[in-house]
């Protein structure tokens, strides 16, 4: 909502059929979807077969560039202006990033790169986390305006050629007088502009970001700057909103509320597998001081938050630098500290090469909290933990791990904890789980070991092998089964690597047909762990299936729903495993 106002005067100015306008991230661009043709499906918004809660090059053609993770515009919007001189065309390319994103390498390598190559591109600046005083922001805002019309930046211009042309020191006195002006110029407006001046962009700003007179007069002038240009505006998060204004950090993403009273619905009662994950740490952390926990801008949706208030000292939010987060622990733990990186399943991808390098390689003791594995519903294929199991299970030295209840989430946590090598738990979102992943099974007294699984039903027709949060579903689909006459095991895998080699390849033996069942891509996950395992124990008697992610990117719904698309539902089970012990007895 902060950024309305600047939406409609970017878009006033503009030609969004020939100039390209790419928003970071993707929760700024409500606005612009509702400015482009988009308005009467506004309310299908992040719903199943709705549009999506980011830009999307499929949905639009006023979506140049789809964008979910934060970082990334910067970096495109160069591609797109360099693409334009290489056409020898003469459009804007403008890339609207938030302060908050500005914080991940990516845009500052984008930043150094722009300014590298000195073409012509615009940033802006959404910033709601600064603040200015009325006196400097009128001062600051009568500058911007000043640099922005273009006798300002002939006079500049010329000024500086008559210095740079002066026999004698012409370019150091140039470079002298550029300083002092720069210098003015940033003791009356923003110290941060110096950053940006010295990368190579003209800097303008800060500016009220919902001044729209203001902006449309910025914008327009800001065309006739040759160059990289920034222009730094100050938004309030959540403008309009006094709800969300007084609490921009309980309403950026939301479960559905009561508008006149910013009231959120109760989803469920049960506990969450974040929830255990919090309650579970500060538990561990009261009796260990050299735990510490990492996460990469988002405390609140990892369940850091209650941990970050008992031991300050020992939290620390790095923003969006999701690499850094983990070369960050490595260093931690190399110092015989004990490091929890909590991110989301999504964003693990952007570190990948940190965990094998700097991580694995090193066999360094860090526990990975991936929350959201698995598909996460709404926020749809940008979000969705579809790959997490893929991508480390065949790294060297780490233990990968799936929980199937919140209760054994607690004791995998301990265990995670006492081990000596890098140790990942994947769960999944807990707000619409409630359903699948709480069963009851005689387990109050049990201990869990490292590669060690657990049998909840035992039968003779047929194996169901589970990870995470589909061994509940299984469990289910086995008790629907018997109506069939079928009557088949359940395993909690437990851990993806190691693999329980016994129980796996015992139950598989024993009942000549094993069914295995992932909430991940089926692609290099869990049932290919299993295939290979099989295929490498020289068994070539047992039927098999995988049910899984499909090869594709799900888009966005109700986790119910699309979880019924990639069959990760008991009926669907039902019918693939009933299919498979009738074919095998052909």
């Amino acid at each position: 909502m902060g950024v309305v106002d600047l939406t409609i005067a970017l878009y006033y100015v503009y030609d969004l059929l020939n100039d390209s306008v790419i928003w970071d991230v993707g929760h700024q661009c409500y606005t612009h979807k509702l400015l482009t043709g988009r308005f009467s499906k506004f309310y299908t918004l992040r719903q199943f077969n709705g549009i999506s809660g980011f830009p999307k090059r499929t949905e639009s053609d006023y979506d140049c560039f789809g964008t979910g993770h934060s970082s990334t515009s910067i970096s495109a919007a160069l591609g797109f202006a360099k693409a334009r001189d290489l056409k020898q065309r003469e459009n804007n390319v403008i890339a609207v990033i938030g302060d908050g994103a500005l914080s991940g390498g990516m845009a500052l390598e984008a930043l150094n790169n722009a300014g590298q190559l000195q073409t012509n591109i615009t940033v802006i600046l959404n910033d709601n986390e600064m603040s200015i005083s009325k006196n400097v922001g009128a001062l600051a805002t009568h500058l911007s305006k000043l640099r922005a019309q273009p006798l300002y930046r002939i006079v500049e211009n010329k000024a500086k050629n008559v210095i740079e042309n002066i026999p004698m020191g012409g370019k150091a006195l140039s470079r002298t007088a550029e300083g002092i002006l720069h210098g003015v110029t940033h003791l009356i407006g923003s110290k941060t502009g110096i950053i940006f001046e010295e990368m190579g962009f003209t800097y303008l700003g800060p500016i009220d970001g919902h001044d729209i007179d203001l902006l449309i007069e910025i914008f327009e002038n800001s065309k006739n700057i040759s160059g990289p240009l920034l222009i730094h505006t100050l938004t309030t998060k959540g403008k309009g909103y006094e709800y969300a204004e007084d609490k921009p950090r309980m309403f950026h993403g939301t479960p559905p509320f009561e508008v006149s009273n910013g009231i959120f619905e109760k989803v469920n009662d049960g506990i969450t597998f974040t929830q255990a994950f919090s309650d579970s740490l500060v538990e561990i952390a009261e009796k260990d001081e050299r735990v510490v926990g990492i996460t990469a801008a988002m405390p609140d949706g990892t369940g850091m938050t209650n941990f970050a208030e008992k031991f300050p000292d020992r939290f620390f939010d790095v923003g969006i630098a999701e690499q850094h987060a983990m070369t960050f622990a490595a260093g931690l733990a190399a110092s015989d500290m004990k490091p929890v990186v909590a991110i989301y399943s999504t964003f693990l991808q952007r570190a990948y090469d940190q965990i094998v390098h700097d991580i694995c390689l090193q066999k360094l003791p860090i526990v990975f909290a991936i929350d959201r594995a698995g598909l996460v519903g709404d926020d749809g294929p940008t979000h969705h933990g579809a790959f997490d199991l893929s991508l480390l299970r065949h790294i060297p030295n780490i233990v990968v791990s799936a929980p199937s209840t919140a209760k054994e989430l607690s004791k995998m946590l301990h265990l995670a904890f006492a081990s000596d090598l890098p140790f990942s738990l994947r769960y999944p979102r807990g707000a619409e789980m409630k359903e699948v992943t709480e069963f009851d099974v005689s387990d109050a007294d049990e201990s869990i070991s490292i590669g060690k699984a657990r049998l909840l039903a035992d039968g003779d027709d047929l194996c169901i092998a589970g990870i995470g949060s589909t061994v509940g579903i299984c469990l289910r689909a086995a008790e629907k089964l018997k109506e069939y006459g079928i009557s088949a095991s359940v395993i909690d895998a437990r851990f993806v690597k190691p693999l329980d080699k016994e129980l796996i390849l015992g139950q598989a033996q024993k009942c000549k047909r094993l069914l295995m069942v992932e909430e991940n891509a089926i692609q290099g996950g869990f049932g290919s762990a299993v295939l290979e395992m099989i295929s490498c124990s020289g068994l070539g008697d047992i039927a098999t299936r995988i049910i899984g992610i499909p090869d594709e990117f799900v888009q966005q719904g109700s986790q119910d729903v699309i979880r019924k698309l990639c069959d990760l539902h008991e009926d669907s089970i039902v019918e693939i495993a009933t299919n498979l012990w009738f074919k095998d007895r052909l």
